[in-house]
């Protein structure tokens, strides 16, 4: 959904996590800039898993 140095705003899709066949959508909770994704597309990952940075102007 979005690259490393990417701008995204409050709302944006950054990632979509299959759990149990269902797609579930991730959303930046605010204005920033993606510094860094934790994991690879297709990647399981557990509850409390960091999957992407996000830095923002503040």
């Amino acid at each position: 959904a979005v690259e490393e140095g990417q701008a995204v705003a409050a709302g944006d899709l950054v990632v979509v996590l299959e759990a149990m066949k269902m797609e579930n959508p991730v959303t930046a909770h605010k204005d920033g800039v993606v510094t860094g994704l934790s994991i690879e597309v297709g990647a399981a990952v557990t509850q409390g898993t960091v999957i992407a940075e996000l830095k923002t102007a503040e």
